[in-house]
This record gives structure tokens, sequence and C-alpha cells, in this order.
């Protein structure tokens, strides 16, 4: 922790160094260190106030996961999540401080489950393809802004005390920003204005539709956002014996819904469907529920064969296939190609773009980021390897989060959840790059392992120590 705490500001500044942004550092260096400092007070302080109240550490990264800042690197402008990185910061110092004031004898171990070991061994595996990667530039940027700080965030979430009230205020939090976030997307769409993405906006110039992103800065990340708050409340409803607090939960919906209708996200309308059809399993009788699902989607199914001039969609043709996925067919099979050519280790992490241009022989930025589908992505940039990987890192996450879901609303909402997001990577990008899947299998898992059964390894119960006797 402390390792990771000092090292990843030195790589990440190093990186920026050289950016518009650093510019008045470069160049005001007395101000700089007085920046600096003030920065370091403050983070001493709220690590402080998390050392003294841990539970404000969850609502406060809660709070700060949607809120990015744009920051040059590599010649390009990313999104970059500086709230949650300082209230990781945060917590990562009063964490460290706790430990040692524990000593080594007294502190708790944390738990070391099949899940831990993945995880660890997915961003090591990461970091160390990156050494022949095409593309090391883009490699280093996913490790040091995504994956070694929500590789805290992970660690920090899975040491609190979670209970059902902090569960809820949690959700609050989310619901809120939802809300908030919302209602700035029916602002563009009354008045025809989108926020920081010129794409969408150029877009929204030339298409007869319109799509919002409020405050996000892609439309399907924001709806990603809705869905699974909206999952969360949904489990909340199916729960829940009053009918105030049903019908609360029912309204936030009915809004939240209108908002992400308004992104014209099909990924995140999709995730969201994946996570009410578990949601319905989690609830009610799982094999009723699949069969009720398998009997629509083969209605759907005929409805496409019999009348694909009304849905616009003939699956016989991979033009129309390609335009109804906005050009992910094409991404897909060229990245499957890169896979086929390097098929063991891949090409190196974060080379997908890079690769696919010079393979394909086109300069098109539809693959500026990824396949747009996280396993041919993983395919194409780790290889057999990294996808052997990935896999299981999907099997140990569920068989984490479902057990023991069917009882208890918290869980099955966290579970619904990580299905719905692990869909929406299927059809758009960003899994573990997006603080939220670390912030559901965080939660979950100490959720599932008791919380404090965070003090015992994954999938097995400590005995109970044998009481004297009376007598």
């Amino acid at each position: 922790m402390a390792g990771a705490l000092v090292l990843t500001p030195v790589l990440l500044v190093a990186e920026i160094w050289h950016t518009s942004q650093l510019h008045p550092i470069r160049h005001h260096p007395a101000a700089a260190v007085a920046g600096l400092v003030v920065v370091l007070i403050a983070l001493a302080a709220v690590a402080w106030a998390f050392d003294r109240r841990p539970w404000l550490f969850p609502l406060a990264a809660v709070l700060a996961l949607p809120f990015r800042v744009p920051i040059e690197s590599g010649g390009q402008t990313a999104n970059l999540l500086v709230p949650l990185y300082f209230v990781v910061a945060a917590g990562a110092v009063a964490f460290v401080a706790r430990r040692l004031r524990a000593g080594a004898e007294e502190a708790e171990p944390p738990p070391r489950g099949a899940l831990e070991w993945i995880l660890l061994g997915f961003v090591v595996l990461y970091a160390v393809q990156a050494a022949y990667s095409a593309d090391f530039t883009k490699a280093l940027e996913q490790v040091v802004f995504f994956y070694v700080p929500f590789a805290l965030l992970y660690a920090q979430l899975l040491a609190v005390r979670w209970d059902r009230e902090l569960a809820l205020r949690s959700l609050g939090v989310l619901v809120a920003l939802a809300l908030v976030f919302s209602v700035v997307g029916f602002f563009e769409y009354a008045t025809r204005t989108v926020f920081l993405n010129p794409d969408v906006i150029a877009s929204n110039q030339f298409q007869s539709y319109f799509r919002v992103n409020s405050l996000f800065f892609d439309p399907n990340i924001f709806g990603r956002f809705l869905a699974l708050v909206m999952l969360a409340l949904v489990a909340v409803m199916l729960w829940s014996p009053r009918r105030r607090t049903v019908g609360y939960a029912g309204a936030a919906v009915a809004v939240l819904f209108a908002g992400l209708v308004l992104t014209l996200s099909q990924s995140s309308l999709g995730a969201l469907l994946v996570g009410l059809v578990v949601l319905a399993a989690l609830r009610w009788d799982p094999r009723r529920t699949f069969a009720a699902v398998g009997a629509i989607a083969l209605v759907a199914l005929v409805v496409v064969l019999a009348f694909p001039g009304t849905v616009d969609l003939k699956l016989s043709s991979h033009r129309s296939l390609n335009k109804a996925s906005s050009g992910r067919v094409e991404l897909i099979k060229g990245g499957l190609r890169l896979f086929a050519h390097r098929p063991v280790a891949g090409w190196g992490p974060g080379s997908f773009a890079k690769e696919y241009r010079r393979h394909e022989r086109t300069s098109s930025q539809r693959a500026a980021d990824a396949s747009h589908t996280i396993p041919v992505t993983i395919a194409a940039e780790q290889g057999i390897v990294g996808l052997l990987v990935y896999l299981a890192l999907l099997l140990a996450a569920f068989r984490r989060l479902l057990p023991g879901a069917r009882g208890d609303p918290v869980r099955a909402a966290i579970a619904a959840g990580f299905a719905a997001l692990v869909f929406h990577t299927l059809l758009y990008a960003a899994f573990l790059e997006d603080p939220l899947s670390w912030t559901l299998l965080g939660v979950g898992s100490a959720f599932a392992l008791g919380r404090a059964g965070a003090r015992e390894p994954a999938g097995r119960a400590v005995p109970a120590k044998p009481q004297p006797s009376p007598a």
C-alpha cells in the first residue's frame, strides 16, 4: 500500500511532466512547491478524518466515483478520476497509519482468496507484458491511472466494516448523484446542448437523433452508471416490505430511466435488462426466470427473422450488423485477426489501436481505445495467457458474489450490478479500467466474507474457537 502510494504519483508526474497542464508548475517551481504543501496538508486532514471515522471513506469514494478531469497525456486528452485519486490516497494514508499503529502482530491480515490472487495476477501480468507492447505509453497510463489506484480502492473497501446501514447510505449518495446527472441530461436535451465531448457534439449535429452525456464524457458511461444505480433501487423495491420505500424507489427509477433513454446507449439498456434478469432469478425461481427470458428471446428472434425491415436489421447482412453495432463488427473482426497472428502472448497491453490501424491499413479513430469488446481486446493485446486470467477472474468473481445473494438484497444488488457491468463491457469497453468494477467487487467481497469475514480465507469459514467449560 505504501509503495504504491509513493511510486504511482512519481510515475504519473513523470508521464505528464511535459504536458501543457504542468506548464505553470515547470516555470513556477516555488508556487508548485507551495501548492504541493497545500495538497499534502489537505491529504493529511482527510486521512485523519478517515482514520477517526472509517465509514467516511466509502461514502467519499462513492461520491467521487463519477467525476473526471481532462488531462493531456501521451499527446491525447484523458479524462481521469482525479477526485477519486485524492480520496484513495487519503484512505491509503489512513490505512497504513492504522496498520503501523496496530503493529504486525495485532494488525488483522487481509483476505487472500482466489479472487484477490487473480486480481493481483491480472495487474502484474499486464505490467509485465507492457515490456513488449507497441504502445508502452498507453500501457503505462492504464497501470498508473487505473489498475494500481483501483486496486488500492478495492483493498480499502474490503477492509471497511460494512453493514446494511452503510450500504444504504452509499446507495443514497449514488441515487442523489444519478438524479442530478439526469437533470443535467434533461437540460442538455431541452436546450440541444452537450457538454465535454466534441465527438458527441459533432454527431448530434449530423444525425437525426440527439444523445446526452450529462457531466460524463461518454453517453455510454453515463448510461452504465444510471443502469447500475437503477438495479440497486430495483433490488430495494423487490425486497422491501414497506410500500412507501417501494414508491420512492420506483419514482427514482422512473426519472433515471428517462435519463438513460436520452443517452440512446444500447449497451446500457442491454446491461439493465441483464441485471434485471439476475435480480429476478435471485428473488424468485431461477428456472422459471430463465425459461421466461428464453421464451422472450425466441419471440424476439422470430420477429427479427420474419420482419427484418421493421427493426432495420438483417442478420444475413454484414453491413446491416455493422451499422446496427456502430462499427463494432469490423473492430471485432480486426481484433480476432490480430489474435490469430499472435495467439499466445498478444501484441502487448495498450497496443490494440496502433496495431489495428497498422494491420487494417486504416487511420480510423474508431479504434482509438479498444475493440469495444473486452474479451477481444484482451485476446489481441495479451493473447491466450491474458484471456485465461480474464476468464478466471470472472469465474472467481461470480463464485464470490452469487452464493448467498438470494436472501440478501444488498448482495443481490451487487451481483446483478456486476453481471450488468460485465455484459456492458462485451458491447462497449472499460472493465477493470472502470472503478465501478473494483467497487462492486470490493463491497461484494466484504459482504460475502462476512466482513469482517474479510478476516477469513475466501470460500471457507473459520471455525469458532472452543470455549472452556464452566466446570
